[in-house]
């Protein structure tokens, strides 16, 4: 069996310490989506640490760690991470593995994306330009470039044909490019990531299954991010819900027991899209100080709000949650009154669900309102320990989705972890 771990917002919940927490109990993590836009920090003996590609089970010793085939790589990027992950105690050669089907991220890759967000001008997607939407488009178009082609004798001649037609975009979009500067660099890190080894994982994780090791599958962004269920155009390019993992490592449904699905105690998003909930004040502003909400890969401001129950039910509904986490309550510490939006009014009606054209729906979130507290919670090991006017919060939220919480998060380090 294979257990999950995944977002239930617009991504940075925490999944990164939460895998970390939770992988003393696991054999295996495997990332099944996503790329080097993920940003998975990890905090412990005072260090932080944030990975974009490699599984946050790294830094333990006993733990095999996979780079699933939903994966797109960029070789430059995970040629640094690797070799920054080695310099802080982890041991990458060792016990991380790379599916031979997950896509390459290319240099022109990158430069059609950075192309691309330039030409919508102001209805930009907020994308993070390190190609990740261009590789996933060419691996659909079935034109892209995957990790067990670097080991083909004619790897530049298929490195070749695939940036002969992005150049082709790139002068549709009249874009500037130096592809010179940037080959040598990724040349370089292709030969460097040969000698890891490069599996066949659908096979690799079922024997594994087949052996009774246990497994986890760590999910990079959120659900509301998710392609097809998210809130389109200003989604990622995968799928980000637990159906992710099936086609992201090659498991079948039933083989997926648990699923941890994480949010934070308010919502935050980054770049462009729909937000019902955002405080664009001065509510907002303390959000993001106290929070430190800026992307841990771009360092961009989040846009911050208060938690969304109507999203919440619904992202818990898409991925079957048996085990429900919430995080940074903490930096909900010293705010007077503290908001939860459970209904949206559109036009004259009131609802939980979410629209179809949440883009460009003009939604009124409807609040209820809860005292505030001001302990730090940052010390506390102990629900019952937490101030009353927290708990009251926690209780209506798992009232309201039905939902009951297995860990509330109060700080970023992996110790500062209340399991229910």
């Amino acid at each position: 069996m294979i257990d999950v771990v995944l977002g239930l917002q617009w991504g940075d919940e925490g999944k990164g310490k939460i895998v970390d927490v939770l992988t003393p109990q696991y054999d295996v993590v495997a990332r099944f989506q996503g790329g080097p836009n993920a940003g998975h920090s990890l905090e412990f003996n005072g260090q932080k640490h944030v990975l974009n590609t490699i599984p946050s089970g790294i830094f333990h010793e006993h733990c095999t760690n996979i780079i699933g085939n939903g994966v797109v790589i960029d070789p430059v990027t995970l040629k640094k991470e690797i070799e920054k992950v080695a310099s802080s105690g982890g041991n990458p050669t060792k016990n991380l593995f790379i599916s031979q089907k997950a896509h390459l991220i290319l240099p022109t890759h990158r430069l059609v994306d950075a192309a691309s967000e330039a030409n919508k001008g102001e209805h930009k997607i907020g994308s993070t330009l390190r190609g990740i939407s261009p590789t996933y488009q060419d691996k659909i178009g079935r034109s892209g470039l995957r990790i067990g082609d670097i080991l083909a004798p004619n790897f530049r001649q298929k490195y070749n044909a695939v940036v002969a037609n992005h150049k082709q975009l790139l002068d549709r979009f009249n874009f500037e490019y130096n592809l010179e500067e940037l080959e040598p660099a990724f040349f370089e890190a292709v030969e460097f990531l040969k000698q890891f080894p490069i599996i066949s994982s659908e096979y690799m994780i079922n024997d594994l299954m087949s052996k009774g090791k246990k497994i986890i599958g760590e999910g990079a962004q959120g659900t509301l991010l998710d392609i097809d269920f998210g809130s389109y155009p200003f989604v990622t390019s995968s799928n980000t819900i637990t159906g992710g993992v099936c086609n992201g490592l090659g498991v079948a449904p039933q083989k997926v027991n648990k699923v941890y699905g994480i949010f934070k105690a308010y919502c935050t998003r980054v770049g462009s899209g729909p937000f019902p909930t955002e405080q664009e004040n001065e509510t907002g502003e303390k959000l993001r100080k106290l929070g430190f909400e800026f992307g841990a890969t771009t360092g961009r401001p989040r846009r911050t709000g208060w938690l969304d129950l109507p999203t919440l039910k619904y992202a818990i509904m898409l991925n079957g949650v048996t085990d429900l986490i919430c995080t940074k309550s903490d930096v909900l510490s010293g705010f007077e009154e503290v908001l939860v939006c459970d209904q949206y009014q559109i036009e004259d009606k009131l609802t939980n669900e979410i629209p179809f054209n949440i883009a460009d729906a003009v939604i009124n979130p409807q609040y209820k309102s809860f005292k505030g507290w001001s302990e730090d919670l940052t010390g506390i090991r102990q629900y019952n320990d937490l101030p009353e006017t927290f708990k009251q919060y926690m209780n209506y939220v798992q009232a309201s989705i039905d939902t009951k919480l297995s860990m509330i998060s109060i700080g970023p380090d992996r110790e500062q972890t209340i399991f229910m």
